[in-house]
């Protein structure tokens, strides 16, 4: 083939043209641009998405973190217990706890569109960069709270492009892990004041010394100043910067007409605090005891009632002082009805070693005196042995060889009952106790809830009604609260919890209950105090060791005790002087009026001596019983003790009724149930009796020298 087979045609020629230089090339280009900057872009993408996942989740655990706070029944701080690094940081409720002038200024100061926005304010941003680009450097940073709050949460020490895009993203997922009132409420907690101080309420407690709940226009713009730069503007160490800062808050409220012009020069003349006030410190023995309780719980919350805890403390201190060195005082208040603790004051003074300040004596083991003297009593009510008004015999006895006295060492001869009581006789008490019986009393106090301690390996003797056994304030106190319950106790309460699962424990029949607590109102009082106001009851310890105080109203039972915490005798030490004033002087100082006690249970017998059945007429020992001849003792025949009665009571009264049958004793004899007088043995020795009500019920014959056979029964 010739090489002219080859060449082209006129046909086969670009019929368009020749091409334009560089127009492939240039396409080309383009394309490739496009493509770089798609992928760079999609690389940007993936690199921002990567970094924020490197940041991690929220660090919201941490930032929750606070102290430690016990509150009182009405959710008022009691104590504050610093965290683990020093930092005073409190929980912050901003509905509850902060004043709403703080929080109208916080936001017209901070963060105008806080409800608005996102997690970011566009406008802000966009002012602050004006102000960089303008300026040259960052004037304000245009963070919302949310960035505030995400800085405060991740701290860098350093203002950059890179922290505020740091902050913007963690506030991106603030909103949207939590709510703007959970974001401000974290805020308010974590906002930086100097020093170890975190949180509006630590910095209003320790430099105004209140809540941040009323606040007024110059300290709610103060708090504001403060955490713009907290070191700088610390109030006890720079209060001029501090002051200027508060004054710069005011101006610009002025100017956002958030505040009026007169308000804000009102605001400008109060001059700030220049020293840091102490936390709180009230009830400290119940708080570091709830605290030793109740594990990892932010918020402690007690029964106690701050205002009576205020009042009783300077008592306390004040009475302590003015007996001694070295004396301290305790006083418990609890509440009859719920068995709550109202206050507790656990020494004279917490820091004071000299007084043993931190040793709880509301909570310490002591003699209690002649203060278990009203139990006795009570069960010898109970029993039906004895009325307030039965005569008793005064004067010297003995038990082997033990032989008590009177604590002046006198004797009264033949006194009523009710006065043996109030006058606080030994001998009495003590021939009642034999009556009763030492280990019936133990084991009834304990039944509600009184720990009695013995030494070790001893049984409860007679001894144990001067003092001769362990107990401590508290359980007196709910003993005595049981007087005013007519007869039954509830386990003292001092931390609130959800469920209240408190058993009442029985003490006492109602009527004994009474009946005691009716004498012990006619208690003569200290001087200058009102009669027949409060019934109570004082107790001196064997050496002058522990004074005694134990009183109650329809309200409430206080107990006081003074004393040496190292169990030295204090010569001249006596219930009736040291301690009686205090409690009267406690209860004056609750506020409340004085509430009268229970009325008397339906069939109590209220009656003079004279009137009474004649075996109650006067109380004669065992041994002293005398006889004519050779009669049997009393003995109830029926019902049996420990047995079972059914009743049916559709056929009416005296279908119903109940018989007692009895063999021995002397004629007359009474019969009594539950401590309430049902009438007189007849001459075949039985009575018909109306039963009491479904339950255990306890009757109890006297006959005429005063010898009783009891027993208890159920009906049903």
């Amino acid at each position: 083939m010739s090489r002219a087979s080859t060449e082209l045609g006129p046909a086969e020629k670009n019929v368009d043209g020749p091409d334009k230089p560089g127009q492939d090339g240039a396409r080309g280009w383009g394309h490739r641009l496009l493509s770089i900057a798609a992928c760079t872009l999609m690389l940007a993408i993936i690199g921002f998405v990567g970094w924020v996942y490197s940041l991690g989740p929220l660090p919201l655990d941490e930032a929750r973190r606070v102290s430690t706070t016990v509150v009182d029944r009405n959710g008022k701080l009691l104590r504050a217990y610093a965290m683990a690094d020093g930092r005073w940081r409190l929980p912050v409720d901003a509905e509850a706890n902060v004043d709403p002038t703080y929080l109208k200024l916080l936001f017209a100061y901070e963060d105008q569109r806080f409800y608005a926005h996102d997690g970011i304010d566009p406008l802000a941003l966009g002012r602050a960069a004006v102000q960089l680009g303008t300026r040259g450097r960052i004037v304000s940073g245009g963070s919302t709270i949310s960035m505030q709050l995400a800085r405060l949460m991740e701290p860098r020490r350093q203002r950059s492009l890179y922290a505020k895009l740091h902050q913007i993203v963690r506030a991106i997922e603030l909103e949207r892990a939590l709510s703007k009132d959970e974001i401000l409420d974290l805020y308010l907690a974590l906002a930086p004041y100097g020093g170890n101080l975190e949180g509006i309420r630590a910095a209003s407690i320790a430099y105004l010394g209140k809540e941040p709940k009323r606040l007024s226009l110059a300290e709610a713009a103060l708090l504001v100043a403060l955490p713009q730069s907290p070191e700088t503007r610390r109030l006890d160490r720079f209060p001029e910067a501090a002051r200027i800062a508060r004054d710069r808050v005011l101006d610009r409220m002025v100017e956002e007409h958030v505040v009026s012009l007169d308000d804000a020069k009102q605001a400008k003349a109060v001059p700030v605090p220049k020293l840091r006030k102490p936390m709180p410190i009230l009830a400290p023995h119940s708080a570091d005891s709830a605290l030793a309780t109740v594990k990892d719980a932010p918020v402690i919350k007690l029964t106690l009632d701050s205002n009576l805890q205020k009042v009783l403390e300077p008592l306390a201190r004040d009475r302590a002082v003015a007996l001694g060195p070295n004396i301290s005082v305790g006083i418990i208040v609890v509440d009859n009805d719920s068995g709550d603790v109202l206050a507790r004051v656990g020494s004279a003074d917490y820091f004071d070693e000299s007084r043993a300040g931190q040793v709880d004596m509301t909570r310490a083991i002591r003699s209690p005196g002649s203060t278990l003297k009203p139990f006795i009593y009570g069960l010898a009510f109970e029993d039906g042995f004895v009325h307030p008004d039965s005569l008793i015999d005064d004067r010297p006895v003995r038990f082997g060889s033990y032989a008590p006295e009177n604590f002046d060492m006198t004797f009264q001869g033949t006194v009523p009952v009710k006065k043996a009581l109030q006058l606080s006789l030994n001998v009495p008490a003590i021939v009642l106790l034999d009556r009763v019986g030492s280990s019936r009393l133990a084991s009834r106090l304990r039944q509600a809830g009184g720990n009695l301690v013995l030494p070790k390996d001893e049984a409860p003797g007679l001894a144990m009604g001067l003092g001769g056994v362990g107990v401590t304030l508290q359980d007196l106190a709910q003993l005595y609260a049981g007087l005013a319950r007519l007869g039954t106790t509830r386990p003292l309460r001092e931390i609130m919890v959800a469920g209240d699962d408190r058993e009442p424990m029985r003490l006492l029949d109602p009527v004994a209950a009474w009946q005691v607590g009716n004498v012990l109102l006619g208690t003569p009082p200290p001087e200058n105090a009102v009669r027949n106001r409060i019934a109570f009851k004082t107790g001196t310890s064997y050496g002058y060791r522990d004074a005694w105080s134990v009183g109650f109203d329809g309200r409430m039972t206080i107990g006081v005790w003074v004393g040496r915490p190292d169990g030295a005798p204090v010569p001249g030490l006596i219930g009736r002087v040291a301690a009686a004033p205090i409690l009267f002087d406690a209860f004056a100082r609750t506020g409340k009026t004085l509430t009268p006690l229970p009325r008397a249970p339906k069939g109590t017998l209220i009656a003079s001596n004279a009137k009474l059945p004649i075996p109650l007429r006067r109380f004669r020992p065992v041994g002293e019983l005398v006889r004519t001849g050779g009669e049997q003792a009393l003995h109830i025949q029926f019902p049996l003790n420990g047995s079972r009665v059914d009743v049916d009571r559709s056929a009416g009264t005296e279908a119903a009724a109940m018989p007692i049958k009895v063999a021995g004793g002397v004629l007359p004899m009474t019969v009594m149930v539950n401590g309430t007088a049902r009438g007189e043995i007849d001459g075949r020795r039985q009575r018909l009796i109306d039963p009491p009500g479904p339950g255990f019920a306890r009757l109890t014959v006297i006959d005429a020298t005063g010898a009783a056979d009891t027993v208890v029964i159920r009906i049903q």
